[in-house]
Protein backbone atom coordinates (compact mmCIF):
# COMPACT_ATOMS: atom_id res chain seq x y z
CA UNK A 1 0.00 0.00 0.00
CA UNK A 2 1.43 3.88 -0.77
CA UNK A 3 3.00 5.46 2.08
CA UNK A 4 0.88 8.15 1.90
CA UNK A 5 -2.43 6.26 2.09
CA UNK A 6 -1.32 4.65 5.50
CA UNK A 7 -0.55 7.68 6.62
CA UNK A 8 -4.06 8.92 5.82
CA UNK A 9 -5.57 5.96 6.83
CA UNK A 10 -3.78 5.89 10.52
CA UNK A 11 -5.10 9.22 10.61
CA UNK A 12 -8.79 8.40 10.25
CA UNK A 13 -10.65 6.94 13.44
CA UNK A 14 -11.72 3.82 12.78
CA UNK A 15 -15.62 2.59 13.58
CA UNK A 16 -17.10 -0.69 12.87
CA UNK A 17 -21.46 0.18 13.44
CA UNK A 18 -22.37 1.18 16.79
CA UNK A 19 -18.88 2.23 18.84
CA UNK A 20 -18.37 0.07 22.16
CA UNK A 21 -16.18 3.49 23.66
CA UNK A 22 -16.65 6.94 24.55
CA UNK A 23 -16.76 8.99 21.54
CA UNK A 24 -14.76 12.50 21.11
CA UNK A 25 -15.63 15.33 19.86
CA UNK A 26 -14.47 18.76 19.10
CA UNK A 27 -16.45 22.02 19.21
CA UNK A 28 -14.83 24.55 16.44
CA UNK A 29 -16.32 27.73 17.34
CA UNK A 30 -15.33 31.40 17.54
CA UNK A 31 -17.27 32.41 20.39
CA UNK A 32 -16.10 31.39 23.85
CA UNK A 33 -19.29 31.06 25.35
CA UNK A 34 -20.46 28.87 22.58
CA UNK A 35 -17.91 26.39 22.47
CA UNK A 36 -18.69 25.84 26.37
CA UNK A 37 -22.02 25.86 25.80
CA UNK A 38 -21.70 22.84 23.34
CA UNK A 39 -19.51 21.01 24.78
CA UNK A 40 -21.24 20.61 27.83
CA UNK A 41 -24.24 19.41 26.09
CA UNK A 42 -21.75 16.80 24.42
CA UNK A 43 -20.22 15.99 27.18
CA UNK A 44 -23.72 15.85 29.39
CA UNK A 45 -24.24 12.74 26.13
CA UNK A 46 -21.33 11.14 27.14
CA UNK A 47 -18.60 12.43 24.72
CA UNK A 48 -14.95 13.70 25.52
CA UNK A 49 -14.63 17.22 24.30
CA UNK A 50 -11.93 19.91 22.92
CA UNK A 51 -12.78 22.93 21.82
CA UNK A 52 -10.72 24.88 19.15
CA UNK A 53 -11.75 28.60 17.85
CA UNK A 54 -9.79 28.59 14.39
CA UNK A 55 -8.45 26.66 12.07
CA UNK A 56 -5.09 26.54 13.15
CA UNK A 57 -6.14 25.04 16.49
CA UNK A 58 -8.48 22.43 14.52
CA UNK A 59 -5.67 20.91 12.82
CA UNK A 60 -3.59 20.55 16.39
CA UNK A 61 -6.40 18.51 17.90
CA UNK A 62 -6.77 16.64 14.53
CA UNK A 63 -3.06 15.70 14.76
CA UNK A 64 -3.26 15.06 18.62
CA UNK A 65 -7.13 14.05 19.55
CA UNK A 66 -8.43 12.14 16.62
CA UNK A 67 -11.94 13.04 17.29
CA UNK A 68 -15.16 11.41 16.31
CA UNK A 69 -16.94 14.07 15.33
CA UNK A 70 -16.34 18.11 14.64
CA UNK A 71 -19.32 20.11 15.48
CA UNK A 72 -18.94 23.05 13.92
CA UNK A 73 -20.51 26.18 15.01
CA UNK A 74 -21.78 28.61 11.84
CA UNK A 75 -22.18 32.58 12.46
CA UNK A 76 -21.41 35.78 10.81
CA UNK A 77 -18.39 36.97 13.11
CA UNK A 78 -17.48 33.77 14.37
CA UNK A 79 -14.95 31.14 13.06
CA UNK A 80 -14.13 30.75 8.98
CA UNK A 81 -16.03 28.01 7.77
CA UNK A 82 -14.35 27.65 4.55
CA UNK A 83 -10.75 27.30 6.29
CA UNK A 84 -12.61 24.85 8.74
CA UNK A 85 -13.43 22.31 5.80
CA UNK A 86 -10.15 23.27 3.87
CA UNK A 87 -8.21 21.87 6.84
CA UNK A 88 -10.59 18.50 7.52
CA UNK A 89 -10.14 17.32 3.71
CA UNK A 90 -6.02 18.45 3.94
CA UNK A 91 -6.18 16.32 7.46
CA UNK A 92 -8.05 13.45 5.22
CA UNK A 93 -10.60 13.80 8.64
CA UNK A 94 -12.85 10.74 8.06
CA UNK A 95 -15.57 11.41 11.61
CA UNK A 96 -18.60 12.94 11.30
CA UNK A 97 -19.04 16.71 10.82
CA UNK A 98 -22.33 18.34 12.11
CA UNK A 99 -22.80 22.39 10.98
CA UNK A 100 -24.86 23.93 13.67
CA UNK A 101 -26.66 27.65 12.52
CA UNK A 102 -29.26 29.85 12.55
CA UNK A 103 -32.55 28.48 10.92
CA UNK A 104 -32.39 30.62 8.06
CA UNK A 105 -28.35 30.86 7.58
CA UNK A 106 -27.10 30.78 3.99
CA UNK A 107 -23.84 30.34 5.25
CA UNK A 108 -25.60 27.14 7.25
CA UNK A 109 -26.54 25.69 3.84
CA UNK A 110 -23.21 26.44 1.84
CA UNK A 111 -21.65 24.76 4.52
CA UNK A 112 -23.57 21.36 4.54
CA UNK A 113 -22.99 21.60 0.45
CA UNK A 114 -19.37 22.25 -0.19
CA UNK A 115 -19.09 19.68 2.69
CA UNK A 116 -20.38 17.01 0.44
CA UNK A 117 -18.51 17.90 -2.33
CA UNK A 118 -15.41 17.51 -0.80
CA UNK A 119 -16.37 14.39 0.28
CA UNK A 120 -16.49 14.88 4.11
CA UNK A 121 -19.47 13.13 6.10
CA UNK A 122 -21.38 15.73 6.65
CA UNK A 123 -24.46 14.96 9.25
CA UNK A 124 -27.93 16.97 8.81
CA UNK A 125 -27.32 20.75 9.76
CA UNK A 126 -28.64 21.27 13.19
CA UNK A 127 -30.18 24.82 13.74
CA UNK A 128 -30.73 27.05 16.52
CA UNK A 129 -32.03 26.78 19.47
CA UNK A 130 -32.25 23.22 19.09
CA UNK A 131 -33.58 20.36 22.05
CA UNK A 132 -30.72 18.32 23.55
CA UNK A 133 -32.64 15.42 22.21
CA UNK A 134 -32.51 16.57 18.53
CA UNK A 135 -28.59 16.61 19.30
CA UNK A 136 -28.75 13.25 20.22
CA UNK A 137 -30.67 12.01 17.15
CA UNK A 138 -27.94 14.09 15.09
CA UNK A 139 -25.16 11.74 16.64
CA UNK A 140 -26.80 8.46 17.65
CA UNK A 141 -24.72 6.74 15.55
CA UNK A 142 -21.53 7.89 17.84
CA UNK A 143 -23.09 6.66 21.31
CA UNK A 144 -22.12 3.29 22.40
CA UNK A 145 -24.34 0.58 21.91
CA UNK A 146 -23.55 -0.12 25.68
CA UNK A 147 -22.36 1.06 28.64
CA UNK A 148 -18.63 1.23 27.96
CA UNK A 149 -16.25 -0.58 30.88
CA UNK A 150 -15.00 1.07 33.72
CA UNK A 151 -11.01 1.76 33.48
CA UNK A 152 -8.62 -0.14 34.59
CA UNK A 153 -7.16 2.99 36.71
CA UNK A 154 -6.37 3.82 40.40
CA UNK A 155 -6.32 6.96 41.88
CA UNK A 156 -3.00 6.99 42.42
CA UNK A 157 -2.23 7.64 38.80
CA UNK A 158 -5.65 9.78 38.50
CA UNK A 159 -4.07 11.78 40.91
CA UNK A 160 -0.53 12.00 39.63
CA UNK A 161 -1.90 12.60 36.22
CA UNK A 162 -4.34 15.14 37.15
CA UNK A 163 -7.22 13.59 35.93
CA UNK A 164 -9.77 14.40 38.94
CA UNK A 165 -11.63 17.23 39.24
CA UNK A 166 -15.03 17.90 41.51
CA UNK A 167 -18.07 18.52 40.17
CA UNK A 168 -21.19 20.60 42.41
CA UNK A 169 -24.79 20.07 43.19
CA UNK A 170 -26.51 22.38 44.34
CA UNK A 171 -28.37 21.94 48.05
CA UNK A 172 -32.27 24.04 48.16
CA UNK A 173 -33.86 26.03 51.04
CA UNK A 174 -36.84 23.68 51.82
CA UNK A 175 -39.14 27.22 52.47
CA UNK A 176 -37.12 29.69 49.81
CA UNK A 177 -36.73 27.43 47.39
CA UNK A 178 -33.19 29.44 47.09
CA UNK A 179 -30.03 27.41 47.12
CA UNK A 180 -27.94 27.53 49.90
CA UNK A 181 -25.16 25.58 49.20
CA UNK A 182 -23.61 22.68 47.34
CA UNK A 183 -22.07 19.62 47.59
CA UNK A 184 -18.96 18.81 46.03
CA UNK A 185 -18.17 15.50 44.34
CA UNK A 186 -15.00 13.90 42.51
CA UNK A 187 -14.90 12.96 39.06
CA UNK A 188 -12.03 11.57 37.08
CA UNK A 189 -12.04 13.08 33.60
CA UNK A 190 -10.14 10.42 31.55
CA UNK A 191 -8.54 10.75 28.45
CA UNK A 192 -9.72 7.59 26.94
CA UNK A 193 -12.95 7.43 29.12
CA UNK A 194 -14.06 10.53 29.68
CA UNK A 195 -15.71 11.47 32.61
CA UNK A 196 -16.12 8.30 35.00
CA UNK A 197 -17.84 8.37 38.05
CA UNK A 198 -16.22 7.70 41.81
CA UNK A 199 -18.10 4.54 41.92
CA UNK A 200 -15.20 3.07 39.77
CA UNK A 201 -12.09 4.29 40.98
CA UNK A 202 -12.44 5.40 44.78
CA UNK A 203 -10.08 3.25 46.90
CA UNK A 204 -10.67 1.30 49.52
CA UNK A 205 -10.30 2.46 53.63
CA UNK A 206 -7.25 0.62 54.27
CA UNK A 207 -5.40 2.14 50.44
CA UNK A 208 -2.57 4.14 51.30
CA UNK A 209 -4.11 6.48 48.26
CA UNK A 210 -7.29 7.37 50.39
CA UNK A 211 -5.33 10.30 52.51
CA UNK A 212 -4.20 12.07 49.08
CA UNK A 213 -7.60 12.04 47.66
CA UNK A 214 -8.60 13.35 50.90
CA UNK A 215 -6.13 15.81 50.66
CA UNK A 216 -7.02 16.80 46.71
CA UNK A 217 -10.56 17.11 47.54
CA UNK A 218 -9.39 19.51 50.45
CA UNK A 219 -7.29 21.89 48.31
CA UNK A 220 -9.57 21.62 44.98
CA UNK A 221 -12.62 22.71 46.77
CA UNK A 222 -10.81 25.83 48.63
CA UNK A 223 -9.55 26.32 45.40
CA UNK A 224 -13.29 26.45 43.72
CA UNK A 225 -14.88 28.42 46.55
CA UNK A 226 -12.41 31.52 45.81
CA UNK A 227 -12.90 30.81 41.65
CA UNK A 228 -16.40 31.70 42.62
CA UNK A 229 -16.46 34.09 45.28
CA UNK A 230 -14.45 36.40 42.25
CA UNK A 231 -17.17 35.75 40.16
CA UNK A 232 -19.73 36.87 42.81
CA UNK A 233 -21.20 33.68 42.95
CA UNK A 234 -20.08 32.31 46.68
CA UNK A 235 -21.65 29.85 47.85
CA UNK A 236 -21.38 27.25 51.26
CA UNK A 237 -19.75 24.33 50.34
CA UNK A 238 -20.00 20.49 51.67
CA UNK A 239 -17.38 18.16 51.31
CA UNK A 240 -17.12 14.29 51.69
CA UNK A 241 -14.36 12.80 53.69
CA UNK A 242 -13.68 9.67 55.84
CA UNK A 243 -14.05 9.65 59.25
CA UNK A 244 -10.52 7.60 59.07
CA UNK A 245 -9.09 10.91 57.82
CA UNK A 246 -10.40 12.83 60.49
CA UNK A 247 -9.00 10.98 63.24
CA UNK A 248 -5.85 12.20 62.27
CA UNK A 249 -4.87 15.02 64.68
CA UNK A 250 -2.29 16.08 61.60
CA UNK A 251 -4.70 16.15 59.42
CA UNK A 252 -7.34 17.66 61.33
CA UNK A 253 -4.86 20.27 61.71
CA UNK A 254 -4.38 20.89 58.12
CA UNK A 255 -7.35 20.87 57.02
CA UNK A 256 -8.51 23.94 59.69
CA UNK A 257 -5.02 25.74 58.15
CA UNK A 258 -6.93 25.42 54.33
CA UNK A 259 -9.75 27.25 54.88
CA UNK A 260 -10.16 30.59 53.66
CA UNK A 261 -9.88 33.44 56.01
CA UNK A 262 -11.80 35.95 54.20
CA UNK A 263 -15.10 37.79 55.38
CA UNK A 264 -17.16 36.03 52.98
CA UNK A 265 -16.27 32.56 53.48
CA UNK A 266 -19.60 31.38 55.04
CA UNK A 267 -18.46 27.71 56.31
CA UNK A 268 -17.55 24.29 55.00
CA UNK A 269 -19.34 21.20 55.73
CA UNK A 270 -17.85 17.64 56.37
CA UNK A 271 -20.42 15.03 55.20
CA UNK A 272 -19.20 11.62 56.99
CA UNK A 273 -21.08 8.33 55.57
CA UNK A 274 -23.22 7.58 58.83
CA UNK A 275 -21.67 3.87 59.08
CA UNK A 276 -18.39 5.52 60.23
CA UNK A 277 -19.74 8.50 61.88
CA UNK A 278 -22.23 6.60 63.95
CA UNK A 279 -18.87 3.62 64.64
CA UNK A 280 -16.27 6.89 65.82
CA UNK A 281 -18.78 8.99 67.18
CA UNK A 282 -16.82 9.77 70.60
CA UNK A 283 -13.69 10.81 68.59
CA UNK A 284 -15.55 13.09 66.30
CA UNK A 285 -17.12 15.00 69.04
CA UNK A 286 -13.63 16.05 69.80
CA UNK A 287 -13.11 16.88 66.09
CA UNK A 288 -16.10 18.75 65.83
CA UNK A 289 -14.94 21.16 68.86
CA UNK A 290 -11.43 21.53 67.26
CA UNK A 291 -12.88 22.20 63.25
CA UNK A 292 -15.51 24.31 64.70
CA UNK A 293 -13.31 27.18 66.17
CA UNK A 294 -12.64 27.82 61.94
CA UNK A 295 -16.11 27.50 60.44
CA UNK A 296 -16.62 23.46 59.53
CA UNK A 297 -19.01 21.57 60.52
CA UNK A 298 -19.65 17.93 61.00
CA UNK A 299 -22.45 16.33 58.80
CA UNK A 300 -23.60 12.31 59.07
CA UNK A 301 -24.39 11.59 55.76
CA UNK A 302 -26.49 8.45 54.12
CA UNK A 303 -28.74 8.20 57.41
CA UNK A 304 -31.58 5.71 57.24
CA UNK A 305 -32.59 3.06 59.18
CA UNK A 306 -29.91 3.20 61.46
CA UNK A 307 -31.15 6.40 62.73
CA UNK A 308 -31.86 4.80 65.98
CA UNK A 309 -27.79 4.55 67.15
CA UNK A 310 -28.27 8.38 67.62
CA UNK A 311 -31.17 8.25 70.06
CA UNK A 312 -30.64 9.32 73.80
CA UNK A 313 -27.09 11.35 73.20
CA UNK A 314 -26.50 13.99 75.12
CA UNK A 315 -24.87 15.42 72.10
CA UNK A 316 -24.08 15.07 68.48
CA UNK A 317 -20.83 16.29 67.04
CA UNK A 318 -23.28 17.04 63.44
CA UNK A 319 -24.33 19.99 62.47
CA UNK A 320 -26.31 18.39 60.28
CA UNK A 321 -28.49 15.03 59.55
CA UNK A 322 -28.69 14.03 56.05
CA UNK A 323 -30.91 11.22 55.00
CA UNK A 324 -30.19 8.46 52.62
CA UNK A 325 -32.00 9.26 49.09
CA UNK A 326 -33.47 5.90 48.88
CA UNK A 327 -35.30 6.99 51.62
CA UNK A 328 -36.22 10.70 49.73
CA UNK A 329 -36.67 9.07 46.22
CA UNK A 330 -40.44 7.92 46.23
CA UNK A 331 -41.63 8.53 49.57
CA UNK A 332 -44.42 10.28 48.97
CA UNK A 333 -46.25 6.46 48.16
CA UNK A 334 -44.22 4.32 50.25
CA UNK A 335 -44.88 4.86 54.40
CA UNK A 336 -42.22 2.99 55.55
CA UNK A 337 -39.96 5.51 53.65
CA UNK A 338 -41.61 8.38 54.91
CA UNK A 339 -41.28 6.64 58.93
CA UNK A 340 -37.68 6.65 58.14
CA UNK A 341 -37.57 10.90 56.96
CA UNK A 342 -39.98 11.62 59.69
CA UNK A 343 -37.41 10.59 62.29
CA UNK A 344 -34.88 11.68 61.21
CA UNK A 345 -36.11 15.40 60.71
CA UNK A 346 -37.74 15.08 64.62
CA UNK A 347 -33.63 13.06 65.79
CA UNK A 348 -31.91 16.44 63.64
CA UNK A 349 -34.61 19.33 65.17
CA UNK A 350 -34.10 17.54 68.98
CA UNK A 351 -30.02 18.00 68.52
CA UNK A 352 -30.55 21.47 66.77
CA UNK A 353 -28.95 20.48 63.72
CA UNK A 354 -30.47 20.68 60.13
CA UNK A 355 -32.09 18.21 58.25
CA UNK A 356 -31.61 17.90 54.60
CA UNK A 357 -33.64 15.47 52.18
CA UNK A 358 -31.24 14.27 49.33
CA UNK A 359 -32.71 12.14 46.62
CA UNK A 360 -35.53 14.89 45.56
CA UNK A 361 -36.00 13.65 42.22
CA UNK A 362 -39.32 14.23 41.41
CA UNK A 363 -42.41 17.46 42.22
CA UNK A 364 -44.06 14.33 44.35
CA UNK A 365 -40.70 14.13 46.26
CA UNK A 366 -40.67 17.69 46.69
CA UNK A 367 -43.60 17.80 48.10
CA UNK A 368 -43.35 15.37 50.97
CA UNK A 369 -39.93 16.32 52.24
CA UNK A 370 -41.24 20.00 52.12
CA UNK A 371 -44.48 18.89 54.61
CA UNK A 372 -42.15 16.59 56.80
CA UNK A 373 -40.33 19.52 57.84
CA UNK A 374 -36.80 19.38 56.32
CA UNK A 375 -34.55 22.46 56.16
CA UNK A 376 -32.29 21.71 52.91
CA UNK A 377 -33.45 19.57 50.08
CA UNK A 378 -30.95 17.91 47.36
CA UNK A 379 -31.52 15.80 44.24
CA UNK A 380 -31.98 16.41 39.92
CA UNK A 381 -35.25 18.00 40.46
CA UNK A 382 -33.04 20.87 41.15
CA UNK A 383 -30.03 19.82 39.53
CA UNK A 384 -27.49 17.34 38.60
CA UNK A 385 -23.78 17.43 39.44
CA UNK A 386 -21.70 19.96 36.89
CA UNK A 387 -18.51 20.72 36.47
CA UNK A 388 -17.34 24.03 38.44
CA UNK A 389 -17.36 26.59 34.99
CA UNK A 390 -21.07 25.36 34.92
CA UNK A 391 -22.17 25.77 38.36
CA UNK A 392 -20.82 29.14 38.60
CA UNK A 393 -22.72 30.27 35.86
CA UNK A 394 -25.28 28.11 37.07
CA UNK A 395 -25.28 30.28 41.06
CA UNK A 396 -25.60 33.25 39.34
CA UNK A 397 -29.21 32.77 38.90
CA UNK A 398 -30.84 32.12 41.83
CA UNK A 399 -33.43 29.78 41.64
CA UNK A 400 -36.83 29.75 42.25
CA UNK A 401 -38.32 26.54 41.89
CA UNK A 402 -37.46 23.51 39.75
CA UNK A 403 -34.48 23.07 37.42
CA UNK A 404 -30.78 25.67 36.28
Amino acid sequence: MDDGLVEVAERRPVTFGRRKVTPRACVAEGKRHLRAFLCEVLEDLGFVTSECASADELQAVLASELPDLILLGIAADGIEPAKVLETLVREAFGGKVLAVGARESIILKAVQQVGDEYGLTMLPSLTTPFAAETLRERVAMLLPEEPAPSPAVHVGEALHAGWLELWYQPKINARTLVRCGAEALVRMRHPTWGVVPPAYFIPDADDPHFRALSEFVIERAMHDWHYLMERQSTVDLSINLPASYLTEPQAVRDLCRRVPNHPAFGGLTIEIDSVEAIRDLDVLVEVAREVGLHNIGLSIDNLGANWPALMGLDRIPFVELKTDRQFVTGSGNDRLKRTVCRHIVELAKGYGARSVAEGVESRADLMTATELGFDHEQGFLFGKPMPLKKFARSALTRTVMGRE
